[in-house]
């Protein structure tokens, strides 16, 4: 044998070696060799352990959202936009349009079961002219919109507790300084559970269901059996338009923000991909699960809900900020009971926000890891000992921090982070699902997934985009038609001076780092 051939043997046993060596690694962090093989597609290595199966990433998907419990708490704007019937219809048409959204978030993850979520998919699904782009864009508008809604989820359980006092203890003064340290507390609170525990992670997600079902019922069975009961044509058939709009159809539609504020977060458990065993499979069934499950659990909460509130406006201008509370004292009277009732929530937005930081922190981390932010290379580091990407947690509590600070100087302008992290989300649902639909109409055919929508595919995805496109108008609409620095909704100059400054810093610096996940892609099919 002569050597040349020996040298191309020995070549051929050292590239099989080393890919059976790195099937052994990826395995060893707890993947099955579908997830090896989907990491090996992306162009990717496997850094984190895969400790979620299905059952805890349900949970992870199911708490994350806590729609029961903020649909309550949001249900302010719908009552003021679209009374009791805008709260219960408008819940519905949301949450059936919202299927749609999960149904294709679902089968793109089934596709690319990475923690880059939207902005790999517009990479790869793009124009390739454009890919490298608009992958860019879309990264920061969800790196956005997922920090500022941990600070608005995290801000909601701040002021539910200061409600609450105001409710137990009428000396109380609600001020905005206090609010903002609860959040700080909140978050720092939520970061032991992503740094020192975070192996127990999965654990505490199975959990937290468990608690989450079990106070839906704690909650909707006192109403049920206490409190007096509206007649059903009050509750579906009477609209309201508090907000003094031209029309009762454009408040209700401005009455809208509630439910999509309420059911956000379809692709939470993406950015934990690279954490799931099995993701390609066990995503997509996690995600339209926690869709079913939660968005049932939100209508029959807000049907509860509007047979036992009362009148309207006996609840809307509550001293504790929140209709529901009231209610729940109206019905129980009792502050004890109240107390329990409200703690409930409380406790599940609180795990609620456990789940958050570590969907930011990956979300943050993987756009790094692609040197899409300043800083990305601290950004981007992987703490071996905790098999977590530390830095990625520690900046996504020193940015909440910092947002909550805006609550002191102004509760309306911390208000419009809220709704700033609708708009940003939903808008990168709308562009990701664009160029999906431009790449079933114009080819090359789409990846193999193993989840799949099949023939119905094209219509849901255009179903989804051209829902997200009427309710992501109305995200921007302020409270009220008499517009005051009050009710004045800044989100709309938030998010286009965020998207400027992004445009901006991508032609000055960012086109020079930024790698589109779209060059490691390696697919064979």
């Amino acid at each position: 044998m002569s050597d040349s051939s020996s040298s191309k043997e020995f070549a051929m046993e050292m590239t099989s070696d080393a890919q059976v060596f790195e099937t052994e690694k990826l395995n060893s962090k707890g993947g099955t060799d579908f997830d090896a093989r989907d990491m090996e597609m992306l162009g990717r290595t496997q850094v984190l352990n895969r400790n979620f199966r299905f059952l805890s990433t349900l949970g992870f998907a199911c708490t994350l959202m806590s729609t029961w419990e903020i649909a309550l708490m949001t249900s302010l704007y719908a009552l003021l936009n679209g009374g009791k019937a805008g709260l219960v219809w408008g819940y519905l048409i949301v949450w059936i349009g919202y299927m749609l959204v999960f149904a294709s978030i679902a089968e793109m993850a089934s596709m690319a079961p990475t923690s880059g979520g939207q902005y790999h998919w517009v990479s790869e699904f793009a124009p390739p002219r454009h890919q490298k782009f608009f992958s860019y864009i879309i990264g920061w508008i969800s790196v956005l919109g997922w920090q500022t809604g941990l600070a608005s989820l995290a801000f909601l359980a701040g002021t539910m507790i200061q409600g609450l006092l105001v409710l137990c203890q009428p000396t109380y003064v609600f001020e905005n300084w206090h609010g903002t340290l609860i959040v700080i507390g909140i978050t720092a609170f939520c970061i032991i559970f992503n740094t020192f525990l975070a192996g127990r992670l999965p654990i505490v997600e199975g959990t937290v269901l468990v608690v989450h079902i079990l106070g839906f019922f704690a909650v909707l069975v006192p109403l049920w059996v206490l409190a007096p009961r509206s007649s059903p044509s009050d509750v579906f058939g009477q609209f309201a338009n508090l907000g003094g709009w031209d029309t009762q159809g454009l408040s209700f539609m401005v009455g809208l923000l509630a439910p999509v504020y309420t059911l956000i977060g379809a692709d939470s458990t993406v950015h934990m991909s690279e954490e799931v065993r099995d993701a390609s499979r066990v995503l997509p069934r996690a995600i339209m699960w926690a869709a079913t499950i939660n968005g049932s659990m939100g209508w029959i909460m807000l049907i509860t809900f509007a047979f036992t509130m009362g009148d309207i406006l006996d609840i809307v201008d509550s001293p504790t900020h929140y209709p529901f509370i009231q209610v729940f004292y109206n019905v129980t009277q009792s502050l004890a009971g109240t107390s329990v009732m409200t703690s409930i929530l409380i406790v599940n937005i609180t795990s609620a926000c456990i789940s958050t930081v570590a969907t930011v922190s990956r979300q943050t981390w993987s756009f790094a890891r692609d040197s899409g932010l300043p800083g990305s290379h601290f950004i981007a580091h992987v703490n071996t000992r905790l098999d977590i990407p530390l830095n990625a947690v520690l900046v996504t509590f020193f940015i909440t921090c910092l947002l909550s600070l805006i609550n002191i100087g102004s509760s309306v302008a911390f208000n419009a982070i809220g709704s700033l992290a609708v708009s940003a989300l939903l808008g990168t649902y709308m562009i990701s699902f664009s160029f999906l639909i431009l790449r079933r109409i114009n080819g090359p055919p789409l990846p193999s997934r193993r989840w799949s929508l099949g023939r119905y595919g094209l219509a849901i995805n255009i179903g989804a985009v051209l829902f997200l496109l009427v309710v992501w108008v109305f995200v921007f609409f302020p409270t009220s038609v008499e517009v005051t620095p009050e009710t004045m909704n800044w989100n709309v100059v938030m998010f286009f001076g965020t998207m400027l400054f992004a445009v901006v810093y991508y032609f000055a610096y960012g086109h020079k780092y930024y790698q589109s996940p779209v060059g490691l892609v390696r697919r064979q099919d």
